[in-house]
C-alpha cells in the first residue's frame, strides 16, 4: 500500500488522471486516518485512507480495510438525508485503501471549536438531533439495506474496546453497570448506528452541517448514538460552566429534533439506554483511550466521573431529571 501524504498525493493523483495544478494540504482534527484536501481548478474535494495505528498517546489499533465500511455508509446514506449532508463518493482505490469524497462547502467551522468558543445556538442543536434521527429512522424502515452492515469488527475496535472495556478495567466499581451497555451494542439490531456522531464530525456552513466520518457505522444499536453525542455536549457544559444552562438548552433542543425525527421507534427504550450509554461514554472521555482534550482541569474532570458513575448506578430514564443532578453537580 502507498501511504499517502501532503508530499507525495500530487504525483498519487495524476497517475490518476487528474490534471492541472494541484495542491494538497494535509487536515489533522481526526486521529484515525490521512485526510488530505484536494484544490485543483475544477473541483475541491478530500482523500482519504486508512492506517493501522491511529494516533493517540496509547497504543490502539483497527483494521484498515474499515475505509470501505465507511464509503458504503455514506453511499447508504446520501439519498437519505437532506442534500449536502453526505459527501458524494468520487473515486476508490481498493489497492491502497483509500476514497475521495466532495469537501464540505467554505466557509465552514467544525461545531466542536464552535461550541468551545462559547457559541451555543439551540437552532443547531435541533438540526443535528434531527439529523440522527432520520439516520435511526430511515434506516430503522430499510432493514434489508442494512444487512451488509451486520460485522461489527471495526466498531469492536473502535469504541467497545477503548471506550467500555477499557473503562470496565480502569474503573471497576463502574463494571457490572456496564456490562450490560456492551452486551445490548453486541445484540441489538434496530437501525444505524453512526458510532462517532459528534459535534467533531459536523462541520458547521451556511447551508446546515455537512456529516463526516463514518467508519464506525453497522446495523445495531441507535441509543448509543444518543449517548455518545450527549456526552460531548455534557463534557463543554462541564468545561464552560458559567455557560451550563445555554449547553442544557442544546441538549433540549436536540432532542425535540431526534424525537420528531423517529415517530416508529422505541423511543422511550432508546432515551433509557441511550442515558446509561451516557454514563459510560463520560468516563471513557475522561479515563479511556481518547480523552477529551479540552477538559484538563482536575476537578472537572471529577465532576465528569461523578456525573458518569450517577448515571451508571440510578439508572434515570427522563432527560430532565438527568439535567437537574448535572446542574447540582458540575
Amino acid at each position: 500500500m502507498l501511504e499517502l501524504t501532503a508530499a507525495n498525493a500530487e504525483a498519487y493523483l495524476r497517475s490518476r488522471g487528474v490534471a492541472g495544478p494541484i495542491r494538497v494540504t494535509e487536515l489533522t482534527e481526526g486521529v484515525s486516518n490521512v485526510v488530505l484536501r484536494v484544490e485543483t481548478p475544477e473541483r475541491l474535494f478530500v482523500l482519504k485512507q486508512s492506517r493501522p495505528r491511529l494516533r493517540t498517546r496509547e497504543d490502539w489499533f483497527s483494521n484498515i480495510d474499515r475505509i470501505w465500511r465507511e464509503r458504503d455508509v455514506m453511499v447508504l446514506l446520501r439519498p437519505k438525508l437532506p442534500a449536502g449532508v453526505v459527501p458524494e463518493v468520487l473515486f476508490s482505490d481498493e489497492a491502497n485503501y483509500a476514497f475521495a469524497m466532495n469537501h464540505a462547502p467554505e466557509p465552514f467551522r467544525n461545531w466542536r471549536t464552535v461550541l468551545l468558543a462559547g457559541e451555543v445556538n439551540p437552532r443547531l442543536g435541533e438540526q443535528a438531533g434531527r439529523l440522527l434521527g432520520l439516520i435511526h429512522q430511515t434506516t430503522a424502515d430499510d432493514p434489508a439495506a442494512l444487512e451488509p452492515f451486520r460485522d461489527r469488527t471495526v466498531f469492536e475496535q473502535l469504541r467497545i474496546k477503548p471506550f467500555y472495556l477499557c473503562i470496565q478495567e480502569r474503573l471497576p466499581g463502574v463494571a457490572p453497570a456496564i456490562e450490560p451497555l456492551i452486551q445490548r451494542m453486541r445484540s441489538v439490531r434496530l437501525a444505524l448506528c453512526h458510532g462517532d456522531f459528534s459535534p467533531k464530525n459536523l462541520l458547521l456552513h451556511a447551508a446546515g452541517f455537512t456529516l463526516v466520518d463514518y467508519e464506525t457505522g453497522h446495523f445495531g444499536d441507535p441509543a448509543m448514538d444518543l449517548g455518545f453525542f450527549l456526552s460531548h455536549l455534557l463534557l463543554k457544559a462541564i468545561h464552560r460552566r458559567h455557560e451550563r444552562e445555554r449547553f442544557f438548552e442544546l441538549t433540549r433542543a436536540f432532542w425535540h429534533g431526534y424525537i420528531n425525527a423517529v415517530p416508529r421507534l422505541p423511543l422511550s427504550e432508546l432515551r433509557r439506554a441511550g442515558i446509561g450509554h451516557l454514563g459510560a461514554c463520560l468516563l471513557a472521555r475522561i479515563d479511556g483511550t481518547s480523552p477529551a482534550p479540552y477538559l484538563t482541569d482536575p476537578a472537572q474532570r471529577e465532576v465528569g466521573r461523578e456525573i458518569g458513575r450517577w448515571l451508571l448506578h440510578e439508572h434515570p430514564s427522563e432527560w430532565e431529571e438527568v439535567l437537574q443532578i448535572v446542574g447540582t453537580m458540575s
